[in-house]
C-alpha cells in the first residue's frame, strides 16, 4: 500500500483486448507496489495454446478471490482482465467496499483500427502472450462490452442492488465466477 493512503485500492483495467490494460496493470503494479493479476498469464500458464471458456470464469474467480484476500491485508491490487460489463465491476466495487478498500476503474478504449495494429503486433512479436482474434471476434466483443459511466470512472456512482434473483453481490460474483470448471 502506498504510505500516505488509509486504505488500500482495487484497480479495474476496463476494456476490450488489445487496448492497454496489461500495459496500465504493469505501470500500476511498479508505481504502487500493487499486486497485479492477470488473467492472461495464468490461462497461457495452465492450458498454452488454448483458452478455454470454461476455465476463464474460474480462473478469474481464484484471481478475485486472491485479490481481495491481499486488500484485506492492506495491499493494493491490480485485476487485469477486461471486465466488459457493469455487473462485474459492480459485484467486485461492492467486494472491495466490504472489506474497507477503494476502487479505481481504468478504462482503456482505442479506435477499432490501433486495436487491430496492437493485436496483430503482440501476436507477431510475442505470440506466447495471447491467442489469434479474428475482426468478427472483435465486432461481436465489442458489441458485448459495456463502457463505464462517469459515475464509475470518478467513483461517485453508487453500487445499486445486485441482478435479479440474485441475494447478494457476493452471491452473484460467485455464480459469475464459479468456483470449479464444470
Amino acid at each position: 500500500m502506498t504510505s500516505g493512503r488509509s486504505r488500500p485500492t482495487l484497480f479495474l483495467t476496463v476494456g476490450l483486448p488489445g487496448t492497454g490494460k496489461t500495459t496500465e496493470a504493469r505501470r500500476i503494479e511498479r508505481e504502487r507496489g500493487a499486486l497485479r493479476l492477470t488473467k492472461d498469464e495464468w490461462v497461457k500458464a495452465l492450458y498454452v495454446a488454448a483458452n478455454p471458456p470454461s476455465a476463464t470464469g474460474v480462473i478469474e474467480g481464484r484471481l478475485i478471490e486472491v485479490g481481495l484476500r491481499a486488500l484485506e491485508l492492506g495491499v493494493d491490487v491490480v485485476l487485469d482482465f477486461g471486465l466488459w460489463s457493469k455487473d462485474e465491476r459492480s459485484a467486485l466495487r461492492h467486494a472491495a467496499a466490504e472489506r474497507g478498500g477503494e476502487v479505481e476503474v481504468r478504462y482503456l478504449d482505442l479506435p477499432a483500427d490501433e486495436q487491430r495494429r496492437r493485436l496483430d503486433r503482440r501476436h507477431a512479436e510475442e505470440p506466447g502472450t495471447t491467442w489469434p482474434m479474428s475482426d468478427e471476434e472483435l465486432v461481436a466483443w465489442g458489441r458485448l462490452f459495456e463502457v463505464p459511466g462517469a459515475g464509475e470512472l470518478d467513483g461517485s456512482e453508487p453500487v445499486g442492488p445486485p441482478p435479479a434473483g440474485h441475494a447478494s453481490w457476493d452471491a452473484w460474483r460467485r455464480h459469475r465466477w464459479p468456483a470449479a470448471v464444470t
